[in-house]
């Protein structure tokens, strides 16, 4: 298995991996501007771009998602939640469904709370072992934080949704999984995070302070307590990354 990370603008990062055995790999959270990144290192691998994949319809940054996928001739890929609002055809994934890439496989799971179609995608490598290795958490879960629940503008709400994504579908995963999150520290999309670009699910669980928290209510009160301001321009980006 290969594995690349990109540091990128707002404290982005995006991500490319996959089988150089099969010649097959998946690009994740493409910012616009970095999609010859991905082609040059796909060519430096030996390797087909299959999939490409934003874990949520992007507020702070435009996507470079779905002009890599023209570039590659692979299928750009959201939630199937977003059907009901983005303008054009793109590849729904479905909650638990699993994509071969070679020897690697990559399980979605929707994780909803930063936004509704927020998804993270959990990474086995079968020529490794049978259990997952690592997961890419979006803005569902970051290194020392978590993603803010207001974008959608029902932020008690959402934040109840954060809570039951991460009680039930990421801090259920083994402690040694590790953790590679959509921002770093200097991103908006959450407060405190660390501008570590990696952890794992047990050390968050043991020093995360929003992930000792048990109580339902009382973790949504934490985590609409230290709101960040929105994203610059982020009515205008939206727009942008669901319109044709």
């Amino acid at each position: 298995m290969f594995f690349k990370q990109l540091a990128t603008k707002e404290a982005t990062l995006s991500y490319l991996f996959g089988c150089g055995g099969k010649g097959k790999a998946v690009a994740v959270d493409v910012v616009a501007g970095d999609e010859a990144w991905f082609v040059e290192q796909a060519k430096a691998q030996s390797v087909a771009i299959t999939h490409v994949i934003d874990t949520h319809v992007h507020a702070d940054h435009y996507s470079g998602g779905r002009k890599l996928a023209e570039m590659v001739g692979a299928p750009y890929c959201l939630h199937e939640s977003d059907r009901q609002f983005v303008k054009f055809t793109f590849q729904p994934l479905h909650d638990n469904e699993v994509i071969e890439v070679g020897n690697v496989l990559v399980k979605v799971l929707h994780t909803p709370g930063h936004t509704p179609d927020s998804i993270c995608l959990l990474v086995t490598d079968k020529r490794r072992a049978e259990e997952p290795w690592f997961v890419l958490t979006g803005d569902t879960l970051f290194v020392g934080s978590i993603g803010r629940p207001d974008l959608a503008g029902r932020e008690k709400e959402m934040a109840g949704q954060l809570f039951e994504s991460l009680q039930q579908r990421l801090l259920t995963l083994p402690n040694d999984v590790e953790i590679f999150p959509g921002h770093q520290a200097g991103s908006v999309c959450g407060a405190g995070l660390s501008g570590k670009p990696s952890s794992t699910i047990g050390f968050e669980k043991r020093f995360s302070a929003g992930l000792r928290i048990t109580d339902k209510q009382e973790f949504v009160r934490h985590l609409t307590s230290e709101i960040p301001p929105r994203p610059a321009e982020m009515d205008r980006i939206v727009a942008a990354n669901i319109s044709v």
